[in-house]
């Protein structure tokens, strides 16, 4: 692992005393100031809602640039990544630090078919979720329900990271393609050999004994470039949570729950769920009208917001939305459908990249406002669309939990306050009179 260097110190003077602060330099140039020993030395704490300037860890995974528009895995461009791997090769990269050599690769392979299907005990479970149940609340529950199968994970932390790797991305694939047969009222379809990772998730998904479904091979390479996109994003909000509970000591499983239920929120990985029923909205109660939409999101008197559009990282356009928009269109055209919610995306895009007041803001298109898009022409109901998000993250939430769990920083995460209630006071004994 490599870590930062030493390059100055700052100093910080305080009712006439002065603190000496070490200054480091990461490997892209950023700057961090040391504050770990600020208040054991001064008894000040810093106050930073949202953590929006606070580094809570040193890390080797990721590394995003919000002024330029960049994002790269171990230091891979997302948009080489999405061009020239699949899934697979990412998650290994994510977990691993390096891209798999042939035999790597394959071997990696053979552990996903292997850990594929989930323990039949665990089957009875959807009978017990109602019909109307969110699929990322079945999706929680039975990633950590995985840790009353495989105990082993608690008496043997060191186990085998590949194993550990490829049950969690392979089950997950397959619990979440069993929610969808559940929400449809099909029969389950199990996981088969031959085979590849989106193949099989788009076979248990859509195949039934009546249909002879075959996966494309288009709309198989464009769920793995969409996945590749989700993949990790630094210390967000889920990828936080999942580290803040793993560094309780909890296992692997409680920890990816727990990240999954911080995906869920609208403000995260529920956005691409929102910006459909926005362009659904304008299509029904504005007629399509873009202008009156941009109208809206300018009126800070209205509570209307701009679903799929900035960003609090990136301060220019989402690198990942770029690919994400050449996805689109790709599987648009492939299955020749015509969908006026794309023409709506579209138009609203250009009315907002041309208005003043949204490039004085920095928004810009994200992510999340056309991968719903194409997830729907996918077949793949609205409800679903952040259990999608959350396969994708789940290698990095891993990679992340791994980095911190094996870290030297490991740490329980454990934030300061700044009081603001009251000061001390009596209970008056008459106070129950």
């Amino acid at each position: 692992m490599m870590y930062a260097k030493e390059i100055t110190k700052a100093k910080l003077e305080l009712n006439g005393k002065v603190y000496e602060l070490p200054v480091y330099e990461g490997s892209e140039g950023e700057i961090a100031m040391d504050i770990q020993k600020l208040r054991a030395q001064s008894g000040l704490i810093t106050y930073d809602p949202g953590y929006a300037n606070t580094g809570s860890c040193s890390s080797n995974i990721t590394f995003i640039d919000g002024e330029k528009g960049i994002l790269r895995y171990r230091g891979y461009d997302i948009d080489e990544l999405a061009e020239r791997c699949n899934f697979l090769d990412v998650a290994y990269l994510l977990v691993h630090g390096f891209l798999p050599k042939k035999d790597e690769r394959a071997a990696f392979s053979e552990l996903m078919n292997q850990h594929s299907m989930l323990h039949e005990g665990m089957r009875h479970f959807y009978d017990l979720f109602p019909d109307h149940a969110h699929p990322m609340a079945t999706l929680s529950a039975m990633a950590v329900t995985l840790s009353t199968f495989y105990p082993e994970l608690e008496s043997h932390p060191n186990e085998a990271i590949d194993i550990m790797v490829t049950r969690l991305l392979s089950k997950v694939r397959t619990i979440a393609a069993f929610t969808y047969k559940k929400m449809k009222g099909q029969p389950i379809v199990y996981p088969r050999p031959d085979l590849s990772y989106c193949e099989n998730f788009l076979n248990m998904m859509f195949y039934t004994p009546v249909n002879g479904y075959k996966p494309d091979p288009v709309i198989t390479r464009a769920l793995n470039q969409l996945l590749i996109l989700h993949a990790d994003h630094e210390q967000n909000c889920s990828s936080s949570v999942v580290k803040s509970v793993g560094s309780s000591g909890a296992n692997l499983y409680a920890s990816i729950s727990a990240g999954i239920c911080a995906l869920w929120g609208p403000l995260h990985g529920g956005a691409n769920q929102q910006v459909i029923e926005m362009l659904e909205k304008i299509q029904q109660e504005d007629n399509g009208d873009i202008t009156r939409v941009i109208d809206r999101a300018k009126d800070k008197d209205d509570p209307f917001r701009l679903m799929g559009f900035g960003h609090r990282v990136y301060k220019t356009y989402d690198p990942r939305a770029r690919v994400a928009k050449a996805i689109c269109h790709k599987v648009i055209d492939h299955l020749g459908f015509k969908d006026p919610l794309l023409d709506i995306a579209q138009r609203l895009e250009e009315a907002a990249l041309a208005d003043r007041y949204f490039k004085e803001r920095n928004l810009y298109p994200n992510v999340d406002f056309y991968t719903g898009i194409t997830y729907r022409a996918m077949g793949i109901p609205t409800n679903m669309f952040t259990v999608m998000f959350a396969i994708g993250r789940l290698p990095g939430w891993i990679a992340q939990w791994l980095e911190m769990r094996d870290g030297s920083e490991h740490r329980i995460y454990r934030p300061r306050q700044l009081y603001v209630g009251p000061t001390q006071r009596s209970v008056d004994v008459n106070w129950v009179k």
